[in-house]
């Protein structure tokens, strides 16, 4: 897939992102490798034959038109002369050539789909296949060559009109049967080969392929100059003719040619009497073969895109026709070229040219094999990738892109012939794939079963409700709440422990920036697992909950999920579960304060077989590594890992751009280049405005916010990030919070907000931005006259930042040496020694258990209770009364003009605060509470409806 080192990545600064309405669309668009199942260009396994003259006039033409079309029969040699052409024409465009074969797809909407794929574009959701090739070819100098358009035009002509529209530098090449109908397209007409020479030539060359010894001079040279021209210069047909040299005598080759071609009609060699030319040659060709080949010919013909041997025995085989006939007539139709066997040092894949392999599927369907054989096909798909996708092995994924044609094909014919639940298995064994790199299409193959409301079964659409609710969140799509509840429900009712553990999952990773309600659906999920003895569906789950839990800033749980998570991919061979783990033990070094784990970790990542082309891996593992290098003092570092994480992100969905950008404009801060910092931050904000994002985002907006001087802006961004933030993003959210508080001379809030600071890093053992909190308190304890005490938190805090490698950010070094020179004005020295001394004792578990026990006296007249309904806040109060009213969260958001997510985690907060787990119950314990008092919420409701009545 993507490969990062290619990527071209200008550091972001004001002037790329100030007043753009959409910055993701300014990011730098990657620079990709090819992939499996397509490539730049084919490599060629014969010699190139003549067409000199040909590749002249095109070369002129391409040249000096950006649409050119090379139309003619099948078998004419339109492809292998397109193929020279982009060869020779290697160098002559400045950002590539690009071959694409059209012809394992048969929907004209997924030519795009194809396109993209084959350039190593991965999905991104909200963005069309042709809108990320827009954005990849933008105003690089690209040759494109589409080849075997003919029964894709409609597809075609609108993805060349767009691309030609908006690439001012793409030339286009195409190969069809007939022209595309486009305007501006020079069509050039493919000729057969010059009788004279070229075909001669080209029959001489493929006869030796079979028979090293083979002659065509001299006393053959008649019949070989005749059996050219009785097969009309025709490539393709003057290959299939050359290879009966091995069993034929040219003068018996000649007498079966003019048998089969007395038969047809006389006149000019139009295109139409071209055609049936090489219909006489492949069916003499196939009139030659035993009857076993002939069997296993029509039968290889449902292949889209190849097939190895395996799926070969699978499909063709049957009770008839054993292993070992299956072989020797695979070998026997390559050695007749009627199939080709494309070797590398893997494996062997085998195709057949188009022309040829309609022309097998008119024989299966003569035969009355068609649904045998494509029922075959489907089951031989869903049973394999069962076994091997759901595994999520590399090898696995990159075997999936190679058999996409194949998969296509298998779906299609499921849906199509009553076989949903192969259409449903195969959807849902491909999960890994849809997540590295086929998201949209994913989708559509969930979408597809779901709306056959008819044959799809309660399961089936458990499965693909959960499957869907996967794949979405993945992508940074929250949406799904309710379809995600949807399948736990349905699973439940059907009793189904195994897909119970499933939609539990896809629950907990959709309510992942509500930890309160994710957490419980994880654990139920892994207490279900181990009972099925299903290790990787248990890995899964371990790898999401590892997710979750960062997302809800808690380190601890991170380390023992991912860590479970990963041994068990580690013994699958799960690259897919195994890559998220390792990310997510990054992120637990760096939310725990451990910055040399984290750099070492993120490092060591790097070095994972094909990691650099996984952009997702890529752009979080470079994203780690900015951020703790940022707070080890590595500016130059930081940056260059945080451009480097931006940049890989630049193909991927908007979630994963703004999360790049945020720790681009962290390090920035760390440099001290503030507006810089504010522009990367409001291209983070204005590149994915969900409100989930800002529990990670919302740190880097409010803290280059107050840096900028604007303290306003900083608590809004603070108060709306702490809506859904918890564990160490609540922690270093109320960091910048207290220092508003301070900025705004807010002593009580600033202590407060502090002191929660440091309980929540203390409870989820998160202990990134401690130091941060204790200078604030220390700095509050200057202003209150404690100075002793401001002198021993000084000293704890440069005690943890020596311990753990954290430096002070450049913009608060300032504040910093004059709050010090403040105190040593006012103490003496001995005593500021002596208590610096004190707090440097202190470990960072006892330096947060002093501030809490100083500061109980001293809140105790202003601090809300913990638990218990008075420890409610007024919004989640509202909430409260909003809930006894029977609103569902989507209608109380709508109340409060807030997200559907904010009250989730308003709910959740509300849960741990009064100790409950559902909405029956609060209702239950609001009216028991309100029989002592006005239910929860009253006074704020009563204001709503007097508001919303004329």
């Amino acid at each position: 897939m993507l490969d990062p080192s290619e990527f071209d990545a200008p550091p972001v600064s004001p002037a790329a992102v100030q007043g753009q309405s959409n910055p993701v669309n300014a990011l730098p668009p990657p620079r990709s490798r090819s992939t499996a199942g397509g490539g730049r260009l084919p490599a060629q396994l014969t010699s190139f034959v003549g067409r000199q003259t040909e590749l002249t006039e095109l070369r002129r033409l391409v040249c000096d038109h950006r649409l050119v079309t090379l139309v003619g029969p099948g078998g004419v040699g339109k492809t292998r002369l397109a193929q020279q052409l982009a060869d020779e024409s290697v160098g002559g465009f400045a950002d590539d050539t690009w071959w694409v074969d059209l012809a394992p797809i048969t929907d004209p909407d997924l030519v795009a789909d194809r396109v993209a794929h084959t350039l190593g574009l991965p999905d991104q959701p909200g963005y069309s296949a042709a809108a990320t090739l827009i954005r990849f070819i933008a105003d690089r100098q690209l040759l494109l060559v589409l080849d075997n358009c003919e029964h894709l035009l409609d597809g075609c002509a609108a993805l060349i009109t767009t691309l030609l529209e908006t690439g001012s530098r793409l030339t286009i090449v195409t190969t069809s049967r007939e022209p595309i109908g486009v305007a501006g397209e020079v069509t050039w007409a493919t000729p057969s080969l010059s009788l004279a020479d070229e075909a001669v030539d080209l029959f001489i060359q493929r006869a030796r392929l079979v028979r090293p010894d083979f002659v065509g001079t001299g006393a053959a040279a008649v019949p070989v100059a005749e059996i050219c021209r009785h097969l009309d210069g025709l490539p393709l047909a003057i290959e299939l003719a050359a290879t009966r040299v091995r069993a034929w005598s040219l003068p018996e080759i000649v007498a079966g040619l003019r048998e089969r071609l007395d038969l047809l009609a006389g006149g000019a060699r139009t295109a139409v009497a071209r055609h049936q030319t090489l219909r006489a040659s492949v069916d003499w060709s196939h009139d030659l073969l035993s009857e076993p080949e002939q069997v296993v010919f029509r039968r290889l013909a449902v292949f889209l895109g190849g097939f190895d041997l395996d799926a070969a025995h699978a499909v063709s085989g049957d009770a008839d026709l054993p292993r070992h006939q299956i072989i020797n007539n695979l070998i026997g139709l390559v050695d007749k070229s009627l199939v080709v066997a494309d070797n590398t040092e893997q494996t062997t894949r085998y195709r057949m040219l188009e022309t040829v392999r309609h022309y097998a599927l008119e024989k299966l369907d003569a035969a009355g094999e068609t649904a045998t054989v494509r029922t075959r096909h489907r089951e031989h798909y869903t049973a394999r990738f069962e076994n091997r996708v759901a595994t999520g092995h590399r090898w696995s994924i990159q075997h999936a892109e190679i058999e996409i044609g194949n998969l296509r094909s298998a779906f299609t014919w499921s849906r199509t012939h009553g076989g949903v639940e192969f259409a449903a298995r195969l959807a849902s064994s491909l999960l890994p794939l849809w997540i590295h790199s086929r998201t949209q299409e994913g989708l559509a193959w969930l979408d597809a079963i779901l709306t056959d409301s008819i044959a799809a079964t309660p399961a089936i659409r458990a499965r693909a409700l959960a499957d869907k609710t996967i794949i979405a969140t993945w992508n940074g799509d929250y949406a799904g709440i309710d379809q995600a509840e949807q399948a736990v429900a349905i699973a439940r009712e059907l009793g189904d422990p195994a897909l119970l553990a499933w939609a539990l999952t896809a629950c907990g990773a959709i309510y992942c920036f509500c930890p309160e309600i994710a957490l419980p659906h994880f654990a139920e999920a892994i207490e279900l697992a181990p009972n099925l003895d299903d290790d990787s569906r248990l890995s899964r789950i371990y790898a999401l909950q590892a997710y979750a839990a960062f997302v809800a800033g808690d380190a601890a749980m991170v380390y023992r999920a991912a860590e479970q998570g990963q041994d068990l991919a580690d013994a699958l061979g799960d690259w897919a579960v195994r890559r998220l783990c390792l990310i997510c033990i990054g992120y637990a070094h760096m939310l725990s304060g451990d910055l040399a784990n984290a750099v070492a970790h993120a490092r060591e990542s790097g070095t994972e077989p094909e990691a650099d082309h996984d952009p997702w891996f890529s752009s979080k593992r470079l994203l780690i590594l900015a951020e703790a290098l940022a707070r080890q003092g590595d500016i130059t570092g930081a940056h260059a890992a945080a451009e480097g994480s931006l940049a890989a992100a630049s193909g991927l969905v908007a979630y994963n751009q703004s999360i790049s950008l945020g720790a681009l404009a962290e390090t920035l801060l760390a440099a001290g280049d503030v507006p810089a910092a504010l522009a990367a931050s409001e291209a983070a904000r204005a590149a994915d405005a969900l409100p989930e994002t800002m529990a990670i985002i919302g740190n880097p907006i409010a803290r280059t916010a107050l840096a900028a001087g604007d303290v306003t802006a900083a608590r809004r961004w603070a108060d709306e990030a702490l809506a859904v933030a918890s564990g160490a993003h609540r922690t270093m959210l109320l960091e910048i919070r207290t220092r508003v508080a301070i900025a705004e001379g807010k002593v009580q809030q600033a202590e407060r907000d502090a002191h929660d600071a440091l309980a929540t890093a203390a409870r989820a053992g998160a202990y990134l931005g401690v130091p941060e909190v204790i200078e604030c308190l220390a700095t509050l304890a200057i202003d209150s006259g404690d100075h002793r005490e401001a002198a021993l938190l000084f000293g704890s805090a440069e005690a943890i930042r020596e311990h753990t490698g954290t430096v002070r950010y450049r913009i608060y070094d300032a504040d910093y040496r004059t709050a010090l020179d403040t105190l040593r004005e006012v103490m003496p020295e001995k005593d500021f020694q002596k208590s610096w001394a004190a707090g440097a004792a202190l470990s960072t578990a006892g330096a947060i258990a002093h501030t809490q026990q100083c500061s109980n006296q001293t809140r105790a007249g202003h601090n809300r209770p913990s638990i218990g309904w008075a420890a409610l806040t007024p919004a989640e109060i509202n909430v409260v009364g909003l809930v006894c009213e029977g609103l569902r969260s989507k209608e109380i958001a709508a109340k409060l003009s807030v997200s559907s997510r904010t009250v989730d985690a308003h709910l959740g907060h509300i849960y741990t605060k009064l100790g409950l787990s559902s909405r029956v119950q609060l209702a239950r314990e609001a009216a028991l509470h309100a029989q002592n008092g006005n239910p929860p919420g009253t006074r704020r409701r009563r204001r709503l409806v007097n508001r919303e009545t004329p």
